[in-house]
């Protein structure tokens, strides 16, 4: 026997009721985005490989391990299905001078692929939505989109969720610190594991992001790159502060936060629980004002965030906030052939007039259809016979709720009796 054919572990597949909470999630969340001005754009799920390399950072652990990469066999194109939005996002607005136009404030959600360990609302294929702006130098852009997250949490009825800061100040500034860094971690090389020796002479600040216990010592006395800032970017990173303290929003300042991409500077940020086990980050973001140059474009500042779907769904559900599988206003049964044929045209005529109509199909007699009728969870069903249909009538059963039981109306009343019905018992509510 052939073995049965399964999802690829930790990519997953979402059902129907699933399906349902997924889009009210996804309906708050473009709601939310528009309040701000935030445009969607769509960009492919699968992008040349050098775009991340170049964007990324080659010593990173996305690159270095983590990405679904291939060949194609038809040009020999190397491929990467994307482990992040934002070099993709960045890559169209080069490519379609959005940038040079006018400032822009963008947003995606979709798809991404990493090769991770899956656990707890992180798996190989996920969900995110990245939010992006190009052409605002000044704090004030990355203090907004602190902020969009504080109100994301309030609309979806969520607590619990950190906020921490950092400044990676800007490269020459990172560079002196880096060089810092190095001097440090070789006086103390003894206590280094494998890992961090190998980023030493690479990428020595992600060492700091280290989750090894036996490290965490040596990694909180070295060098911080908060004093290796200048002026400028004092300035900025206090220019978000002070926002912050003004819409009364508290935050740590954490300075191990570093971010997994290269391309950051200056204000990077992540809110954080403890709800989702040691991996508790569910939004993360900053600037990279350098991103849309290193790429080909014209220099761009530019910032922005991104958060997981899963993770964020697993909170509201833990918070007790997943809502009932929506259900049709109508289930419509029939039986005979002409009622058959009526019932295709009642259903239509009511969607014309904003009736969601779960029509019966299959067969069956009434007391088979009237089942399914009330475990569909409609509030009403309409009853077609071969004599209703001669006649252009429907009968009107309450299923759910207080009302008339049960009544024989013209076909051409049964939209407004429903939408009536309807009314009066949101207005009870």
């Amino acid at each position: 026997m052939n073995p049965s054919l399964q999802a690829v572990r930790g990519m997953n597949d979402i059902l129907p009721d699933e399906a349902a909470f997924w889009e009210l999630f996804e309906d708050t969340i473009r709601s939310w985005l528009k309040s701000y001005g935030y445009r969607p754009i769509r960009m492919p799920i699968v992008e040349p490989t050098p775009l991340f390399k170049r964007a990324i950072g080659e010593v990173t652990d996305i690159v270095e391990k983590e990405m679904y990469s291939f060949i194609d066999g038809l040009n020999g194109e190397a491929l990467t299905l994307r482990p992040e939005g934002t070099a993709g996002c960045v890559r169209a607005v080069i490519e379609h001078n959005l940038a040079a136009r006018q400032t822009q404030r963008l947003y995606y959600i979709g798809q991404m692929f990493r090769h991770e360990r899956p656990q707890k609302g992180r798996y190989r294929q996920f969900h995110q939505v990245g939010v992006e702006s190009f052409g605002m130098v000044g704090p004030d852009i990355d203090a907004e989109m602190i902020l969009m997250g504080a109100r994301l949490w309030n609309d979806l009825g969520l607590d619990g969720i950190d906020l921490q800061l950092n400044s990676l100040g800007q490269p020459e500034e990172r560079a002196q610190h880096r060089a810092a860094l190095i001097t440090y971690f070789e006086e103390n090389a003894e206590l280094l594991d494998e890992e961090a020796k190998r980023r030493l002479h690479t990428n020595p600040l992600r060492i700091l992001d280290t989750k090894n216990p036996a490290m965490q010592d040596l990694c909180a006395a070295a060098p911080k790159l908060i004093d290796y800032l200048g002026a400028e970017s004092l300035a900025h990173f206090e220019g978000v502060q002070r926002v912050l303290r003004d819409a009364g929003i508290p935050f740590k300042i954490n300075p191990r936060l570093v971010r997994g991409l290269d391309y950051y500077n200056l204000t990077v940020f992540e809110w954080v629980t403890d709800k989702l086990g040691a991996q508790g980050t569910v939004c993360a973001g900053g600037r990279y004002d350098g991103l849309v140059e290193q790429l080909g474009g014209k220099p761009t500042p530019a910032c922005g965030f991104a958060m997981g779907i899963e993770r964020l769904i697993a909170l509201i559900k833990d918070a007790g906030g997943e809502p009932a599988a929506p259900a049709p206003d109508v289930y419509l049964v029939h039986q005979g052939e002409a009622a058959s044929r009526s019932a295709f045209l009642v259903a239509e005529g009511l969607r014309d007039q904003g009736v969601d109509v779960l029509l019966h199909c299959g067969g069956g007699g009434f007391k088979s259809q009237m089942k399914k009728a009330d475990s569909s969870g409609a509030g009403f069903a309409v009853i077609i016979g071969d004599d209703e249909a001669a006649t252009g009538e429907a009968q009107l059963k309450v299923l759910r709720g207080e009302g008339i039981e049960q009544r024989k109306l013209k076909v051409d009343d049964l939209a407004e009796a429903i939408i009536g019905q309807i009314i009066d018992s949101d207005e009870e509510e």
